[in-house]
């Protein structure tokens, strides 16, 4: 995937994200309240529920955690409506943005994403505005170890249906269509890889490098803005920072 690379993104973000780990989980939960509302909370009749547990297991939430959080949502869904929402924009440095949203309330939760987007420099604009810069796409990210064979792992991702296959130093990145990413992604499992992550993905079809020093200031602290905010589940830009690869 030219100009992309999920593994860079991880390992730019690692440090951060132990940190915030009681804060992702509450995220994944909610993730977790939306799938359950949508199909149930058995997880072998709901294919969403299993790509969320996949992806809380991945980010080495405890079981027992998952398992309250199902529990939790199928009593909670009477009284918590949580519903999706995507918000669409340009962020400081003519970054294109998209912010997935998980919120109980949607007049809050636009009027703080446009104060953001606002402050930063960038512009909140209609749906559909940016999206097209975009393609939707699962993203597997498998924990290399030298008792895995590139080539083995290349051609059973291809076989189970992957589009794509990246070999990076640390993991391998497996791509594919949004509509086969669990069972790619389930066929992978059975086989006892290691996920470092498992999500369908925004990936931008064009990158803007930002490098000027103030510009790229304005676009870290524009991110951390909205990755601070509790209703938002997860960031996708264009952006190329200087000795990055941010891509959520």
């Amino acid at each position: 995937m030219s100009g992309h690379s999920k593994w860079a993104n991880i390992k730019n973000k690692k440090e951060k994200t132990d940190s915030q780990r009681g804060k992702i989980f509450t995220k994944i939960g909610r993730e977790i309240a939306i799938a359950v509302k949508e199909s149930g909370a058995d997880p072998l009749n709901n294919a969403k529920l299993r790509d969320v547990v996949a992806k809380a297991k991945a980010n080495n939430m405890p079981n027992d955690n998952i398992a309250r959080s199902i529990k939790k949502a199928s009593g909670e869904l009477g009284s918590v409506n949580y519903e999706e929402v995507s918000y669409e924009g340009y962020g400081p440095g003519g970054i294109a943005v998209i912010v997935d949203v998980v919120t109980d309330n949607r007049n809050r939760t636009a009027a703080e994403m446009r104060h953001i987007f606002d402050k930063s420099g960038g512009s909140l604009g209609a749906s559909g505005c940016v999206a097209w810069m975009f393609d939707k796409k699962g993203v597997i990210v498998i924990e290399r170890s030298a008792l895995l064979d590139e080539d083995t792992v290349m051609m059973e991702a291809l076989d189970f249906g992957a589009e794509d296959f990246v070999p990076q130093d640390d993991v391998f990145e497996v791509y594919t269509a949004p509509n086969d990413f669990s069972r790619v992604r389930e066929a992978l499992e059975a086989k006892k890889y290691t996920f470092v992550s498992a999500e369908l993905d925004m990936l931008p079809q064009n990158t803007v490098d930002v490098s000027d020093p103030e510009a790229v200031q304005k676009v870290e602290r524009f991110l951390e803005l909205l990755d601070d905010n509790d209703d938002v589940q997860d960031v996708f830009h264009n952006g190329i920072l200087p000795e990055t690869e941010e891509e959520e």
